[in-house]
């Protein structure tokens, strides 16, 4: 199995406060993962530490082949582009269509062809199921939906790992499912997902990987 993530000894720090320390975790393509535990327990720290918005201070961990203990800024937005961050409150562009927020995502990231910009563009939005919705603005979609455009955001480098953070927290429990059907079909394609959430409800019907944060330990894992 290609490992994607591992983190050894790893200790994580909000500024100079102690938030996890000895995580010890391998996580590998094509795995869904489930990071749970209370509001504040540190998932949202651990997931920060990936995709470099935390240093590592202290530990060895690796991430799609970026050692983070030795991680320099300018090499951040690379690692950026081998990862899809899906957040709670969605992030979106408000100021313009679901077309240009994904326009604007490409061109940030050094997309120069439009042809292929405008192509893969549809593609994920038909992957997402708003291929219909391009022309639209953000704040005539659903919740739903305007999750279903930050995961169609997160898509759009073709990421080996997507990284979510409470991406049903904000959702009610039919528009949960959707969400949740959308990360296990992304999962199945080999790469892997790692998904913050307390909502234990969802866990029975979509199985993965539990990983449980409790008193600052990662406390255990279960297949």
């Amino acid at each position: 199995m290609d490992t994607l993530i591992e983190l050894r000894n790893t200790a994580v720090y909000q500024k100079e406060l102690l938030v996890l320390s000895d995580v010890n975790l391998t996580i590998n393509k094509g795995e869904f993962v489930y990071l749970v535990g209370i509001t504040g327990s540190g998932k949202s720290s651990l997931l920060k530490i990936l995709y470099a918005d935390l240093k590592l201070k202290k530990g060895e961990g690796t991430i799609v082949g970026f050692d983070l203990h030795k991680l320099k800024s300018k090499q951040i937005p690379k690692l950026r582009r081998k990862l899809g961050i899906v957040f709670q409150d969605f992030q979106l562009l408000f100021d313009r269509s679901v077309r240009d927020n994904l326009m604007f995502v490409m061109k940030a990231t050094d997309w120069k062809d439009k042809k292929k910009m405008e192509e893969r563009m549809m593609d994920v939005l038909t992957k997402v199921g708003l291929e219909t919705k391009a022309h639209k603005m953000p704040h005539q979609l659903s919740g739903g939906e305007q999750q279903r455009l930050s995961i169609a955001r997160a898509l759009i480098n073709d990421p080996e790992i997507i990284l979510a953070d409470e991406p049903t927290g904000n959702l009610d429990p039919e528009t949960s499912r959707g969400i949740m059907k959308l990360l296990k079909s992304i999962s199945e394609t080999g790469r892997a997902v790692l998904m913050a959430t307390h909502d234990y409800a969802l866990f029975d019907e979509f199985p993965g990987r539990l990983i449980k944060f409790e008193d600052g330990h990662v406390l255990a894992t279960v297949e």
